[in-house]
């Protein structure tokens, strides 16, 4: 069985959004953090940002790639929603370290944290629904 086809036999709440929905998002949202999270890392090559403020936006992004080879690859629900609980924190840190510095990389983000924090309530709620 494919990872498209376990997922959608697994129990989902009523109020999950259809599968089709999540490919735009990411799209636009992964547009938003190239722009934002490479504006971060840029500025620290050019010493103009300290490893401390960096540090979480990097730790985002790799519990943010790890979370489809957690949830589809190795099939597990569990990894998946403390990956999820990762990403969460590690953007609210980001936004929290940026914001004195640079203001806009902050405002950019919210759309990913209102995101993220909808796919954690809904991935706690699929691995809860499956246990």
């Amino acid at each position: 069985m494919d990872s498209a086809s376990w997922y959608s036999k697994l129990k989902k709440p009523g109020w999950a959004p259809p599968g089709w929905i999540f490919g735009p998002v990411w799209t636009v949202l992964y547009i938003l953090i190239a722009v934002s999270f490479g504006n971060v890392f840029i500025l620290f090559v050019q010493g103009e940002l300290p490893w401390q403020i960096v540090l979480p936006f990097a730790l985002n992004l790799v519990f943010n790639f790890a979370f489809t080879p957690l949830q589809f690859g190795l099939r597990n629900n569990f990894l998946a929603s403390i990956d999820i609980l990762m990403v969460l924190t590690t953007l609210i840190w980001s936004i929290i370290s940026i914001w004195a510095q640079i203001p806009w990389v902050a405002y950019i983000n919210i759309p990913y944290l209102l995101w993220v924090g909808f796919a954690t309530v809904l991935q706690l709620t699929v691995t809860n629904l499956n246990k």
